[in-house]
């Protein structure tokens, strides 16, 4: 009977659960990076009179507004990390009544969170361009862009929350459904807005919240309609400190690892600026495309970690190692197949973005650069993930600052001085080499921590079991 009543996370087989979970969130987040790579597609082909190569220059504003774009990402999605642990492991402990409260909770922490990012970037969003670029056109663009994205972010905030909610009690293909939406209205909107509008920059930024809005609209009725394990009603509902501090001991660490892309992201535009904007173009364009590549990943981390937090709180230790183990060979698999494309097809995927030939010229060295740090990335992801999973995530926290801070910058910085622009790409390979070392330890030292004594624990127990019988 327990096993009747049990959340399938606790019963199914591990291969055919991780497969069950993983694939509507890597289908969903393939289309989230589809309607990105669309975005800045119809994007690059903006043409103004009189200005060269206009296209360029709006990648390039897109370029210098990701780090922002990717801080207000990286607190959505680094508090539903948080979320997403502890209401797994909630239900896995049977803890209805606290599951249920980190769901009312988590929400309230969505609206608070859009409310900093909706003031900061309605003021400060041209202060933001003015910072980085002196070319007008390309301060312009970004900061309609910026101020667009973030006033509007509700849409953005409400997704991930409820997204994060149905990922918690295994309706990943719900996230799916919700993801989906958001994509393909974008995707519909993006050259309606830019071109038969002639809204350019700010038509791409509009799609984009509209799109986010649609998605959160359809992710908060999925949850009241379908999503039984948890009730999202306000009525006398009152913040709990412990059940916020619960989320961000686990949410803060993966928000401030996000955030640390965000400094790189400056600093490595920056350091492009100094040779060229259309380097800066280049690398916008690369985080498009690796989008491509990592966010099947990303899904698969997604559900990835609510079976471990789970299993975690049902000390089923034999499911953990099994859920990892598959977890890893799915990721470097994803990712051989990234390599693959960027070795021997970078000229066709600069191609998608208009690309001109000194962007032709400069972008087929940098994917081909970059694109070798793949393999050891895929197996880092996973790492990082399981280290969240399990209530560890400063150990994500250091890896990443050790990948994007400690080694990528200075790296990068040293690579210009010494080899000019195509050495600055062979910074990234180095840095994953350095995060692989990190994970790898980690990693080790988790499992002879915390899941082997859970094996022995429960040897112990058939042992004891058996000498009963």
């Amino acid at each position: 009977m327990e096993s009747v009543n049990e959340n399938k996370m606790g019963v199914m087989d591990v291969r055919k659960l991780l497969v069950s979970m993983s694939i509507p969130m890597m289908l969903s987040m393939l289309v989230q990076a589809l309607y990105n790579i669309v975005d800045s597609m119809f994007v690059s082909y903006i043409e103004i009179p009189g200005v060269a190569n206009a296209g360029e220059k709006a990648l390039a504003a897109l370029g210098l507004a990701f780090p922002a774009q990717n801080l207000m990402i990286a607190v959505a999605t680094g508090t539903g990390v948080g979320v997403n642990a502890l209401l797994s492991k909630s239900l896995g402990e049977k803890n209805f009544e606290r599951a249920n409260k980190t769901a009312l909770n988590a929400v309230f922490l969505a609206l608070l969170s859009y409310a900093v990012f909706a003031l900061g970037g309605g003021f400060f969003s041209r202060a933001f361009f003015d910072l980085q670029t002196h070319e007008e056109i390309i301060a312009s663009y970004g900061a309609d862009y910026l101020f667009i994205c973030t006033v509007f972010s509700f849409g953005l905030f409400g997704q991930v929350v409820f997204e994060k909610l149905l990922q918690s009690t295994g309706r990943t293909f719900y996230t799916m459904l919700t993801q989906g939406t958001g994509a393909v209205a974008n995707i519909i909107l993006d050259p309606l807005f830019i071109f038969t509008f002639n809204m350019g920059v700010a038509g791409a930024a509009l799609a984009t919240v509209i799109g986010q809005i649609l998605a959160a609209c359809l992710g908060l009725v999925l949850n009241l309609r379908k999503n039984d394990e948890l009730r999202l009603t306000f009525k006398r509902f009152r913040p709990d400190g412990f059940i916020i501090k619960r989320i961000y001991a686990v949410g803060a660490p993966s928000i401030l690892m996000a955030s640390i892309g965000s400094v790189m992201t400056v600093g490595m535009n920056q350091i492009l600026t100094a040779f060229t904007s259309t380097a800066v173009a280049v690398f916008n364009v690369y985080f498009k495309l690796q989008s491509f590549v990592f966010m099947p990943v990303f899904g698969l981390n997604n559900g990835m970690v609510p079976i471990v937090a789970y299993n975690y709180g049902a000390r089923r230790p034999e499911r953990i190692s099994g859920t990892i183990r598959w977890s890893v060979v799915i990721a470097v698999s994803i990712m051989l197949v990234g390599l693959a494309a960027f070795e021997f097809f970078p000229g066709l995927l600069l191609g998608i973005f208009n690309a001109s030939p000194d962007m032709l010229l400069i972008g087929q060295t940098a994917l081909r650069i970059i694109g070798t740090h793949f393999l050891l990335a895929g197996f880092d992801i996973i790492c990082s993930s399981v280290f969240q999973a399990l209530g560890h995530g400063v150990l994500s926290l250091i890896t990443a600052v050790m990948r994007q801070l400690v080694v990528l910058l200075p790296a990068a910085w040293l690579l210009s001085r010494a080899g000019g622009l195509s050495a600055v790409w062979w910074a990234f390979p180095v840095a994953e080499l350095a995060s692989l070392i990190c994970c790898v330890i980690f990693l080790r030292r988790l499992y002879q921590r915390e899941i082997r004594p859970m094996m022995n624990a429960s040897e112990s127990a058939c042992e004891a079991a058996g000498d009963g019988v």
